[in-house]
């Protein structure tokens, strides 16, 4: 008999079909299977989620068999890993399947923003080009001091990307690396003081919650500008809103939010933010390679074995 799994949000079809062909998979994101669900939660042993959703301790409550979180991503700030290793239950991500494309994001959106991509596209759209009405220059990333909070694989990857394009990379991380050329910087403060570009790429814990501040963005300046890889939760929406809106700092490019899928309204009416739909690692060949390590996440577990990737 197949095991029972719990899948809390969509994955690409080639995989889901792999899930339906070695498990009982339960689809928590159709409507039409939650009375299924409530049966069947005794019987379900494995849980697929996503970075960005995790699942919280109600959800692992009614899950008396649950052995495996398997996260489709490397996301595990909305799974209580501390309570999960309480209850025996391993927690899996996809750690370095999306290095690549999440830095490509973040060097995407720096461009967006440095060279006004966005506000370029509006404005042909509109007819002011047509028109014969200038657009506004952009800037070169090409001499530009890229500060990156967070030197982890992402954060690494970012910065070689961006030394291609000329920027003077620096950055601030809890551990100060030896073996990285780069300046250090004791704080996010310090860092965004000596940035023209702050970069945040650092993973989301209670430490570094709204790590960047009011204070932050001060530091960071008039002409300055913020990108988001990480979480929605490093970043303190309130104070970023405001800086956006009286030129604290210039711009900003933001893949993620603190309460996405439902961002605040604020942004939509700022023409100085490029928005993304926390699509960093939503290509085809990355969403395939994530997909096949949670897929051999679960086999490991079902076959006794330990499975890599596991975080807690």
């Amino acid at each position: 008999m197949k095991p029972h799994l719990l899948l809390v949000e969509p994955m690409m079809a080639e995989i889901e079909a792999r899930l339906d062909a070695g498990y009982q998979v339960h689809r928590l994101f159709d409507a039409a299977q939650r009375d299924g669900i409530e049966t069947a939660r005794s019987d379900i042993r494995a849980v697929v989620t996503g970075g960005g959703t995790g699942l919280g301790n109600d959800w692992i409550n009614r899950l008396p068999a649950l052995g495996i979180i398997a996260v489709n991503g490397v996301g595990t700030d909305r799974i209580d890993l501390a309570y999960a290793r309480q209850r025996n239950i391993h927690v899996t991500t996809t750690q370095g399947a999306l290095t690549d494309e999440v830095a490509d994001m973040g060097l995407a959106l720096i461009l967006a923003v440095l060279r006004r991509i966005v506000e370029g596209d509006r404005f042909v759209r509109s007819g002011r080009w047509q028109a014969g009405e200038p657009f506004p220059l952009g800037s070169s990333p090409r001499g530009k001091r890229l500060g990156i909070l967070g030197l982890g694989q992402i954060g690494r990857a970012l910065g070689t990307r961006a030394e291609l394009f000329g920027m003077a990379v620096r950055y601030s991380n809890r551990t100060h690396y030896h073996d990285v050329a780069w300046p250090h910087f004791a704080d996010a403060a310090a860092l965004a003081a000596d940035s023209d570009v702050l970069a945040v790429c650092v993973a989301a814990t209670s430490d570094t919650r709204r790590v960047v501040d009011g204070a932050v963005l001060k530091a960071l300046g008039p002409q300055g500008a913020l990108i988001n890889i990480a979480r929605g939760s490093v970043v303190d929406e309130d104070a970023l809103v405001a800086a956006l809106r009286d030129g604290t700092i210039a711009a900003a490019g933001l893949d993620v939010f603190e309460n996405e899928p439902a961002i605040r309204n604020d942004f939509l009416d700022l023409p100085n933010v490029v928005l993304m739909p926390h699509q960093a690692s939503a290509t085809v060949e990355t969403r395939r390679t994530m997909g096949n390590m949670v897929l051999a996440s679960l086999d490991a577990y079902f076959t006794g074995k330990r499975p890599e990737n596991t975080v807690n």
